[in-house]
């Protein structure tokens, strides 16, 4: 399931007396709903709520919160009521058809010669919508399939074009750092990601190895981006020129982490720790002003 839709910001959030983080089965992450009453809710209790999507069903992830600690300048929904027995069984019973409805799917888009990859199915609650997710390489006429499976589902279809991120955020998965991929868990937005980011870090540009689960530069080259890029201005630029008891060398490479920089010439190689190159070089200014 892609990340729900955000609740809409015209609603007064002061109606509410608590808020609570609900959980939908597909999706890692908790979304905030208001609460009128002061039905107590308890972490597993299975509510109803209404989405962008249509009515939908959802599990209590975040016991209840005074709305007075709401920050957030997002509008909430309502929690419409708590699940019952039967609403547990409709949505089963949905997952089912929900199943059938994406091989129906891939088999027509198939007659159709549709470059279509579905990915998943989702109803509404109460079946008055299916979601079918997909990813081309390019945008598809499927005015045609559209009309077949409205006949064979007999609902309103929402054909929805993901990219190679959304696959991956839907799907999950363990990074390379060994927990949960971010866009599956935190990550709302991505954000562009450049080769840059990897050469600002001094990393080796090992493209498969920079790369995630969607086949794209790993979102986490941008969570130290800015430290990298502050801690650069305190190091020489690559191809400067320092000079060392009256020897010339050049800045070759500098090691963020250890605080180390590389220098060269044609007959030496040095690696100074950045404190006593700073040292060094101002010791060298002074002794110019003196000469002056």
């Amino acid at each position: 399931m892609i990340a729900k839709e955000l609740p809409e910001t015209n609603i007064d959030n002061s109606i509410y007396k608590t808020f609570v983080g609900v959980k939908f089965f597909n999706t890692p992450r908790a979304y905030f709903f208001g609460v009128e009453t002061d039905d107590t809710f308890q972490l597993g209790d299975k509510v109803i709520v209404e989405t962008m999507r249509g009515l939908e069903l959802g599990e209590i992830a975040i016991e209840p919160i005074s709305i007075d600690k709401y920050e957030s300048e997002l509008g909430l929904k309502p929690i419409l009521r708590r699940a019952n027995d039967v609403d547990v069984k409709i949505y089963e019973a949905n997952q089912k058809d929900a199943g059938i409805a994406l091989e129906i799917s891939k088999n027509e888009s198939a007659k159709l010669g549709l470059d279509m990859n579905f990915i998943s199915c989702e109803y509404t609650l109460d079946k008055t919508k299916v979601i079918l997710s997909y990813i081309a390489d390019e945008r598809v006429d499927f005015r045609e399939l559209l009309k077949i499976l409205a006949s064979k589902l007999h609902t309103r279809i929402e054909l929805r074009q993901i990219g190679s991120r959304d696959k991956a955020k839907m799907i999950g998965g363990i990074g390379i750092c060994g927990l949960p991929l971010c866009c599956s868990t935190f990550l709302n937005e991505f954000d562009g990601i450049s080769i840059n980011r990897a050469k600002n870090q001094m990393l080796a540009i090992n493209i498969p190895k920079l790369s995630g689960h969607c086949g794209k530069l790993i979102c986490c080259l941008k969570y130290e981006d800015d430290i990298y890029s502050e801690e650069r201005r305190k190091f020489p630029d690559l191809g400067s020129r320092i000079w060392l008891d009256k020897v010339e060398y050049t800045v070759t490479g500098v090691n963020i982490i250890s605080k180390v920089v590389k220098l060269e010439n044609s007959e030496d190689v040095k690696f100074l720790p950045l404190e006593d190159l700073n040292k060094q070089a101002r010791w060298k200014k002074n002794r110019d002003n003196e000469q002056k």
